[in-house]
């Protein structure tokens, strides 16, 4: 596996307190020990924004995090990629979770208030997770459909159930006569942004929109974050959408096209996908930002997959922050924090070899 790097943007200033019980309310900053000292746990407020995808894997680090350090209060504003980095960018917030880094171009372009000028970002692909591209359709709890066929859906070119391009890869499936209702993220979003770069990859020449975090093109129906997404899936008969898998799980999904297989959304399958791709080149050593290969014919990888990432500065402004930022970031590489993550999101644990890297990335936090 390679590594990349992430740019900021722009502001915003609401936080939502993920706040476990016993965590003392503390001044934003306040007094902190050395992250990696043991004998002395850190203190004072810690608040970060972004993608829903993380929501409930933050909940879980926030957890392991706050019980080892009680005098912490940790605060998540779940608003999506584009408004976290907005708001890391302004210095609104400590840190971000976004479901993409940021470009080359962001970064270079800056400012990073809450950074050192000059100060490299740390960008950790702490949460890897399925996109699911569920359905609700009476009577047909399975489908296999090709690369160029979702595209098709997506893009408006497909718009009935019993098309020949769905019925093609679907032999005994009693498809209906009914109009098909694409559901898209109306928010600017990294889980958009990482399902169109698979359509980018997997089938340009039907989808013709590029990598994109804002919905593209007109039709469907648009909804609000994660969860709106998937209450729009569920509220209509003949729905089509994509969405973090971990809240998909009582709605059918896909099974995409890998090679010769049909390949269901997986922890597993993603962490294949991941694996078998690399880290963009032209980064910064703390920057691991992936350019995931979606047309991988490995076995048993999930291509449709969003890396989420958690930013920081190398250098903060101010020192208790970069406390604060190190000692999080750190539960979230560790072993437990990948598992408890994995058992409560249902994301896939990075690798060791990744662990390590990005270990070595958050020790440069200052």
């Amino acid at each position: 596996m390679k590594i990349s790097r992430i740019a900021q943007l722009g502001a915003v200033a609401a936080i939502a307190a993920l706040t476990l019980a016993g965590c003392a309310s503390n001044e934003a900053g306040g007094s902190s020990a050395p992250a990696g000292d043991d004998t002395s746990a850190l203190s004072g407020t810690l608040n970060g924004s972004g993608a829903t995808s993380q929501q409930v894997a933050i909940q879980a680090w926030t957890a392991e995090f706050q019980t080892a350090n009680p005098d912490v209060t940790v605060n998540y504003d779940p608003q999506g990629s584009g408004t976290g980095r907005e708001s890391f960018q302004s210095g609104a917030v400590q840190f971000a979770g976004s479901d993409r880094p940021f470009s080359i171009e962001e970064i270079e372009a800056g400012p990073f208030d809450a950074c050192v000028e000059g100060s490299d970002l740390v960008e950790i692909p702490a949460y890897v997770s399925p996109i699911a591209i569920a359905f609700n359709l009476d009577g047909v709890d399975s489908l296999d459909l090709d690369a160029a066929t979702i595209a098709g859906i997506f893009a408006g070119t497909i718009t009935n159930w019993n098309d020949s391009a769905i019925a093609a890869t679907n032999d005994g499936v009693e498809l209906p006569d009914l109009a098909i209702t694409p559901v898209h993220r109306s928010d600017k979003s990294g889980t958009t942004a990482n399902f169109t770069d698979y359509l980018s990859q997997a089938a340009g020449d039907v989808w013709t929109y590029g990598s994109v975090e804002e919905w593209p093109i007109q039709g469907g129906e648009a909804a609000q974050g994660t969860s709106g997404v998937v209450n729009a899936i569920k509220g209509g008969n003949g729905t089509i959408g994509y969405a973090d898998h971990s809240q998909t799980t009582d709605l059918s999904a896909v099974n995409v096209q890998v090679g010769s297989e049909w390949v269901e959304p997986s922890a597993e399958g993603a962490a294949t996908a991941l694996d078998a791709s690399a880290i963009e080149d032209g980064r910064a050593p703390t920057d691991l930002a992936f350019a995931i290969d979606r047309t991988t014919e490995e076995s048993g990888a999930y291509p449709v997959l969003l890396v989420s990432y958690l930013i920081g500065c190398v250098e903060y402004q101010d020192a208790d922050a970069a406390a604060l930022v190190k000692g999080f970031f750190t539960t979230a590489v560790s072993d437990a924090g990948q598992q408890t993550a994995a058992e409560n999101a249902g994301s896939a644990p990075i690798s060791a070899e990744l662990a390590a890297q990005s270990q070595e990335a958050i020790d440069q936090i200052k």
